[in-house]
């Protein structure tokens, strides 16, 4: 099934790309092993900053209701990873806690003498802490013991034990389901991850652009041209069959699992930086055609093409999801290289 990718990318056949890459998918997909599950989660490559990594690893094995991707995905989902973020309601630091909670529960992690709420070495432990000391306010609730905690963080631990579990609440259910589902998109997959149903349809999108000229911060509309950049073509080729995903590249990649250089389909976004130690610094991402090959829109002055992916500089891959894409905040990526 490679060989015949490498074909068709050859000769550039639009129907013929998209059927090839369906069947090629779905008789993938019939040995896949869904891995992303089971109590012990251990970081993906390069999902954590390396500054913060060795804090999560460790803090987020501190109570059974938490593992280092969960305490990832609600640092991520808080902030970004941004020590220095702060929110109009003043939620502060890397873990954004408010004054009056930040007084109460945070720490000393380091060791040092004080606790400060803008050191990630002071927050991060703190927010693990927090998360454990919630999770055994609710430990005699029915259910599930992560989510139990989630909603208490969320809504309160009264509220969760008045229910019995996740309280009725919409912005409380969506918080569980947004963490939990963030949580994959750090997790490193144990076994494989199944393939994206709209990955066929992505790489057509983007096999009809092959050859416009790159724009910086294009995003494909009329006023534009119809010029992209990198990421501003994986975005509207997801779009194209009804998933919306952040606008910039480091965003991109955590909008669901990360299989392996061995485990790529098509349709999956493969990703390209400088620091292969930060998913924050990556500049680059294009999307998987098979074969070793992506179609990306690769720099100022030349067009959408076909491009090899195995480069010094290439990080990792993603694998789409639907709900991966919708769990990820509208701002983490504010900072975001944009290429």
């Amino acid at each position: 099934m490679r060989k015949a990718w490498i074909v068709v990318v050859a000769v550039g056949g639009g129907v013929a790309l998209v059927m090839l890459l369906v069947v090629g998918v779905y008789i993938v997909a019939g040995n896949l092993v869904n891995g992303v599950n089971g109590a012990s989660k251990k970081l993906a490559k390069g999902a954590v900053p390396a500054a913060y990594q060795p804090l999560v690893q460790k803090w987020g094995n501190m109570c059974p209701a938490i593992n280092p991707a969960l305490l990832a995905a609600q640092l991520y989902q808080e902030s970004g990873f941004n020590p220095k973020a702060q929110s109009p309601a003043q939620a502060q630091g890397i873990a954004q806690f408010i004054p009056g909670t930040w007084a109460t529960h945070g720490i000393d992690g380091d060791g040092d003498g004080d606790r400060d709420v803008w050191d990630p070495n002071d927050a991060i432990p703190s927010a693990a802490s927090y998360d454990c000391e919630l999770a055994s306010y609710v430990k005699d609730v029915p259910g599930d013991a992560t989510k139990n905690m989630l909603a208490a963080y969320n809504a309160g631990a009264y509220a969760v034990i008045k229910y019995g579990g996740v309280p009725p609440y919409k912005e409380t259910q969506n918080y569980v389901k947004t963490i939990t589902t963030l949580e994959q998109s750090f997790a490193a997959p144990v076994g494989r991850v199944d393939p994206s149903e709209q990955a066929a349809g992505a790489i057509h999108y983007a096999q009809e652009k092959l050859g416009t000229l790159y724009l910086w911060g294009g995003n494909g509309t009329a006023e534009q041209g119809g010029r992209f950049d990198c990421s501003g073509l994986t975005k509207a080729a997801y779009e194209s069959v009804g998933i919306t995903l952040p606008r910039v590249a480091n965003d991109q990649y955590n909008a669901g699992p990360h299989p392996s250089r061995e485990e790529l389909l098509p349709g999956d976004l493969v990703f390209f930086s400088d620091d292969l130690t930060n998913s924050r610094a990556i500049r680059h991402v294009g999307i998987y055609v098979g074969g070793g090959y992506m179609i990306d829109a690769p720099r100022p002055g030349a067009v959408i093409r076909f491009d090899p992916i195995d480069t010094p500089d290439y990080f990792g891959a993603t694998r789409v999801t639907e709900d991966g894409a919708k769990a990820l905040p509208a701002t983490a990526g504010s900072g975001a290289n944009r290429t």
